[in-house]
């Protein structure tokens, strides 16, 4: 019998550490099946990504590519973290610049396939006029691909006319399941770069026409998610798009060991956390990406405070982000709280056993690494997928959202307060509680996730381009 071709197999995320620490996750899982790997970013992103593990460093080749300038891009900014919301379609402007240097890369090196994110539409084409195979890799979940289907594939009777913040409030027409993943009314209205004219005057949503385009020119789509978690959603996206669906699993945490060994940081934290009472203390953390305003920072701080409770809060500062804490919050709080403004070990954190809940915006990165460790979830989204991603985890009743207004997602110290103590203290948070550790049997489940990664390493292995059979998993 032959034995199976090794493979060589490029990645190209989006500059956004949101994409590139889930396609980095994927690419380590492909190179432990001994495949040799091309992690494609630009020089200042992958210094700072995490370090591979020793017994990896072998397959995993980063191939930098200068970011081209952009005239209102600053010098050093090549990630979303280095840039205020309003400057990011510069650095997609110098993201699509990338073109040349990437078609040199891919000419020379042959890669077997390349795995791509959601914005460069350019590179499809490319692809296929040099023979190479192409997967789209979204790291958003089925739910979501499916709420901004493509508007070309998934209509059956008529286009995709949502263009008010209230057309977003309910599932589309083309779900035939019931579904509670939709936004608030707050949520439509602050959805970053909603739509832009194209020249038939006609509005366009960004994203939706970028993800329609990578996805329709893809020889598969493989998705952050598994049948276990939402099995109709995923056979949706396939019946939408016309496409093999592959999902790879959750790409739970690999090792919980951070930058991998007994760093400064994480021993000052966990000698912090040694010292609180089992399951009382709350996390908090909103990415490297979410900035709050200083009145939702000040009735979060306020919130936290009121409540009563131990918490851990990890609030890394964005280049652009002058929120304060209110006056005296941290002398006031001090012994039960820690405000932490640094890089930090968030699996970690979450593993440790006085950690009891996690106050969370709804990143899917950040619910699966509260999930692996059993962790009930107090939601806040903030901004894109959040809200939708919080519909489906209130549904799976692991944890609730923080009450805020309808029309305008302001919240109050209150409604922290009370949500904080219902998921984590109160009688009727229980349920919430127990749902979370329950449901860490599927997020941690390694030989459920090392399936869905050999049955798609076995794919890239065997596809033939214009099959279009998903495996049945």
């Amino acid at each position: 019998m032959t034995e199976p071709k090794r493979l060589h197999v490029a990645f190209f995320p989006w500059l956004a550490f949101g994409h590139m620490i889930p396609f980095l996750e994927l690419a380590k899982r492909i190179a432990q099946k001994g495949h040799k790997i091309s992690f494609l970013s630009t020089p200042r992103n992958i210094q700072r990504l995490p370090k591979i593990p020793p017994n990896l460093s072998s397959n995993i080749n980063f191939i930098s590519l200068p970011l081209p300038q952009v005239d209102n891009l600053p010098p050093d900014a090549e990630a979303t973290i280095d840039l205020p919301f309003d400057k990011i379609r510069y650095l997609r402007m110098a993201y699509d610049s990338l073109k040349d240097p990437l078609v040199q890369f891919l000419e020379t090196s042959t890669p077997n396939w390349v795995i791509y994110d959601c914005f460069p539409y350019w590179l499809p084409p490319i692809l296929a006029d040099l023979g190479i195979s192409s997967a789209f890799f979204s790291i958003f979940g089925g739910w979501t691909l499916t709420f901004w289907a493509s508007p070309s594939l998934a209509m059956i009777d008529g286009d995709d006319s949502r263009f008010h913040p209230e057309d977003f409030t309910v599932p589309p027409k083309w779900i035939p399941f019931p579904s509670k993943v939709a936004y608030r009314l707050h949520e439509a209205k602050r959805i970053p770069h909603r739509f832009e004219v194209d020249k038939s005057g006609i509005p366009k949503h960004i994203f939706r026409s970028s993800v329609s385009s990578v996805m329709a020119s893809s020889d598969i789509i493989a998705i952050r998610s598994c049948f276990e978690l939402e099995a109709d959603f995923l056979r949706l996206v396939r019946e939408l798009h016309g496409k093999p669906v592959f999902p790879v699993g959750l790409l739970p945490p690999l090792t919980l060991d951070g930058n991998g060994d007994e760093d400064d940081t994480w021993l000052k934290i966990r000698d912090w956390l040694d010292k609180q009472e089992k399951g009382s203390v709350v996390y908090i953390a909103f990415g490297s990406e979410v900035d709050l305003s200083q009145n939702e920072f000040t009735e979060l701080a306020l919130g936290l405070e009121l409540s009563g409770l131990p918490f851990f809060w990890a609030s890394r500062k964005r280049n652009d982000y002058s929120a304060e804490l209110p006056d005296g919050f941290e002398e006031r709080v001090e012994g039960r709280g820690m405000f932490w403004t640094s890089w930090v070990p968030q699996p970690r954190i979450l593993s440790h056993e006085s950690v009891g809940g996690f106050l969370t915006h709804c990143g899917f990165s950040s619910i699966i690494d509260a999930l692996y460790s059993g962790r009930a979830l107090i939601m806040l989204p903030i901004t894109f997928d959040h809200g939708l991603i919080a519909r489906v985890f209130e549904d799976k009743k692991v944890g609730v959202e923080i009450t805020r207004d309808e029309e305008d997602g302001s919240y109050t110290r209150d409604s922290v307060a009370d949500s904080v103590k219902l998921v984590m203290v109160e009688e009727e948070g229980k349920l919430y509680r127990e749902n979370a550790k329950e449901m860490s049997k599927l997020f941690a489940n390694k030989e459920l996730h090392d399936r869905y990664i050999d049955q798609f390493v076995e794919l890239l292995q065997t596809h033939r381009v214009g099959c279009t059979e998903s495996p049945v998993f």
